[in-house]
């Protein structure tokens, strides 16, 4: 590892900085406004809290649909991940299942609720096609159903990637050696899993918990924690000193989630060695987890239809003729097209300066010596803990009569924040692989620290830094809970348009604008996948 330049320093000081000024102080502020009455500091908001019998019955809610959310969201991801790694299903048919089951991470969650609505409502596609009600989706119900979509594919992600480091030998040694069914399952798939699999409950879990976008859209009377907190700073009178208070009481769950993951990690175990040894083929087995695994990409799917079916009908579902007018309609509407491009400024801007700070404190963490570099690893853990609503709250607090605040550039440091984890974590795996001696030789022939980086690592990270980019852009397209509290009628987003429209009953408009963030993001990330590819071929 090279001595400490200068440059390390020139870099390391603006990165650190940026957290300071846009993590932590943000989040002080927050701290301290709970506290904050009009008699003095004191407990008076956390009381308040404590003793409101709707709020506490909101949080239990919360609490109950989330973990409910997370039991089954666990148990599909698993069946699907085992239908991918370990069985012999059609092989097309497990490349369907990895692509189709990380759609939904492409819409905005309020998107979610809408496609519910009209698909399970009294009008909708499914209620047509079985001829009745099948559930109420208003409430509990609509709630389980939107969240177990939106944390289905992040867990799945989560677990299929952990099957990729089990040994499958031992399954067949154990089936040699005469183990049960059970027996063989538990011992060669579920101890090796359990660290992941509690890992994917915590998940699951937390983002359901502060997940705001599908109880705007399909809550109903089902009051939840995000929409209480949403009422008390924007509702008909706004008391920021106590949504504060509810904000920090948000926190505590995804504190102790994230905790529990670290802990849960521990659990975790990796072999030594591990081939792609292929099972033997079982008809029962195959043919239950193909079916299984079909039927749950099926109904996803199938509830997001809708988006693709109602905005090109006259008017879903009394006139089904087919028209071009809605499409049309949008694009001639200069309130829509306006901010579908603001949409698009913001995602490539976080994803452009997000990418290039996640890349440069990775590259300071694992490749100098500088001195406090592991606070950069304590930035990772707390933008991984705070939910994007309790930031953007805290946003809303600190630069409220600043001339930061209903622009752009709030929009985008809360985003570049908020997202910061998992593209750090990125960069870190694939800095930490490479050869430490690089800059070191790089010395050697004259380089500087800042051109060893241009020309050697960065050309060896190019794969990582283009999925890094798809990341930040990906979720500053979709993300609601995060910007709610920061846009402006100048500034305003798609996600939170859909908000807005919500109000006016326009679901027309709100589906053909999630169309535009869906096509948007699925030409990015097929982008994204080429040029990977590219520099793959070209290695």
């Amino acid at each position: 590892m090279p001595n400490v330049k200068p440059a390390m320093r020139v870099i390391y000081i603006p990165v650190l900085a940026l957290f300071a000024a846009f993590l932590v102080v943000p989040l002080g502020i927050l701290f301290v406004r709970s506290f904050q009455t009009s008699e003095g500091f004191n407990f008076a908001n956390y009381l308040a809290v404590l003793s409101d019998q709707e709020l506490l019955t909101s949080i239990g809610n919360s609490v109950k649909v989330s973990s409910l959310t997370a039991v089954i969201t666990t148990i599909l991801a698993f069946m699907l991940a085992y239908a991918v790694n370990c069985t012999r299903i059609y092989r097309p048919l497990k490349t369907v299942i990895k692509t189709g089951i990380l759609l939904p991470m492409l819409l905005p969650t309020i998107t979610y609720g809408f496609a519910i609505i009209y698909s399970f409502g009294n009008q909708g596609i499914i209620t047509k096609i079985v001829g009745r009600n099948l559930v109420e989706i208003y409430g509990f119900n609509g709630l389980l159903m939107g969240y177990v979509m939106y944390t289905l594919p992040a867990a799945f992600l989560l677990i299929n990637n952990s099957f990729k480091y089990i040994d499958k030998k031992y399954i067949v040694v154990s089936k040699l050696m005469g183990d049960g069914t059970i027996r063989s399952f538990k011992n060669t798939i579920i101890r090796p899993l359990v660290g992941t699999l509690g890992g994917a409950f915590v998940l699951s879990f937390i983002l359901s918990f502060t997940d705001f976008g599908i109880p705007a859209s399909v809550g109903g009377t089902y009051s939840v924690v995000a929409t209480q907190l949403y009422q008390v700073m924007l509702g008909s009178i706004p008391n920021f000193n106590h949504g504060a208070a509810i904000a920090v009481v948000m926190l505590v769950p995804a504190v102790f989630g994230v905790l529990l993951l670290n802990y849960l990690e521990k659990l975790n175990f990796h072999y030594d060695k591990f081939g792609e040894t292929e099972l033997m083929p079982h008809k029962g087995r195959d043919i239950g987890f193909g079916l299984v695994s079909g039927a749950v990409l099926f109904v996803m799917l199938s509830v997001f239809a809708v988006m693709f079916v109602a905005p090109f009908v006259s008017s879903y579902p009394y006139d089904l003729t087919f028209t071009f007018k809605h499409f049309i309609d949008t694009f001639e509407s200069s309130d829509l097209t306006a901010v579908y491009k603001n949409s698009l400024f913001v995602a490539l801007l976080t994803a452009v300066f997000g990418t290039c700070i996640a890349f440069s404190a990775a590259v300071l963490n694992v490749r100098t010596a500088v001195k406090g570099k592991s606070s950069l690893d304590a930035v990772a853990m707390m933008t991984n803990t705070v939910p994007g609503m309790v930031l953007g709250l805290s946003y809303l607090l600190l630069f409220n009569g600043s001339s930061l605040k209903g622009t752009f550039a709030i929009i985008m440091l809360c985003n570049i924040v908020h997202f910061f984890t998992t593209p750090y974590l990125m960069a870190k795996n694939a800095l930490s692989k490479m050869n430490p001696t690089w800059e070191t030789t790089g010395e050697l022939l004259g380089d500087s620290w800042l051109q060893t980086i241009r020309r050697v690592i960065l050309p060896n990270s190019v794969s990582t830094v283009i999925e890094m980019f798809s990341y930040y852009f990906v979720n500053a397209m979709v993300t609601i809970s995060g910007i709610i509290f920061l846009v402006t009628a100048q500034t305003s987003l798609v996600a939170s348009k859909i908000k807005e429209l919500q109000h006016f009953g326009k679901f027309n408009e709100i589906f053909m604008l999630s169309l535009l963030i869906f096509v948007t993001n699925i030409i990015v990330k097929l982008l994204c996948d080429y040029f990977q590819k590219r520099v793959s071929t070209q290695r």
